[in-house]
């Protein structure tokens, strides 16, 4: 499979791309720019929470391919998503435990495509994210997961909390990440489980940490306060792994 980002440039071909229901997974607008297309294209983005960078002339040059963006570049998700239930289908066939990443708004595509990497590499049966303000599947995650997107289905939710609670139903219990929680070597993370990583600045929003039933933290001590979200990641779902191993 060829790791192609789908660029859309212009003002006319993005507006129709928002209008069409296609997934825009970021925005770019040159800085200052507000003649009534562009002020057009930027509310477009607004309701559909699309992530919109102002950016310099220059910047835009650099990301447009035919050299006629009109102060807009768009990125769409350029690979098909799985659904949920194709995840758990997984599991199934395979006769493990589910073991699935849900990612609670991560923004950084090279983080998106290092977690679904992570998620490979331990044998998590799929990885979910929201649909709204977070990185979707661009080439540039394509790259960072070094192909794993190939073999790990990724699922795009419109609401993390209410897919956890429908998990829950089906027997899966969350844990998430978070600097408060109990020392992860202390908790018991067998059978069948929901590892929630929250956005890289914020962490697990509130509402959703409200639904997992545990919180762990990563002991951590050197002098600065907090892990990369894919390394802390990495660190959390190989815990994961080694008690599966034990049990």
């Amino acid at each position: 499979m060829r790791y192609e980002e789908l660029t859309i440039e212009g003002r006319n071909a993005v507006i129709e791309a928002f209008r069409s229901g296609k997934t825009i997974d970021k925005l770019f607008v040159l800085d200052g720019c507000q003649d009534g297309p562009v002020r057009t294209i930027v509310r477009e983005a607004k309701k559909h929470d699309t992530i919109i960078n102002y950016v310099s002339k220059d910047r835009l040059d650099q990301l447009s391919q035919t050299g006629k963006h009109q102060g807009v570049v768009a990125f769409a998700a350029a690979y098909e998503y799985a659904e949920v239930e194709d995840i758990l289908r997984i599991a199934q066939e395979k006769g493990e435990s589910p073991f699935l990443f849900l990612l609670d708004n991560i923004e950084d595509p090279h983080n998106l495509g290092a977690i679904i990497r992570t998620a490979n590499l331990a044998g998590a049966h799929g990885v979910i994210i929201p649909k709204r303000r977070a990185a979707g599947l661009t080439a540039t995650v394509a790259r960072t997961s070094a192909g794993a997107l190939n073999y790990t289905p990724v699922a795009k939710v419109t609401n993390i909390g209410k897919t956890i609670d429908e998990l829950k139903e089906k027997g899966i219990w969350f844990v998430c990440a978070d600097m408060g929680g109990e020392t992860l070597y202390n908790m018991n993370l067998t059978g069948p489980i929901g590892l929630v990583i929250g956005n890289e600045g914020e962490g697990v929003s509130r509402l959703v940490k409200e639904k997992c039933d545990f919180t762990v933290s990563i002991p951590m001590y050197g002098d600065i306060d907090s892990l990369n979200a894919s390394v802390a990641a990495g660190v959390l779902a190989y815990e994961i792994v080694r008690q599966r191993i034990k049990a």
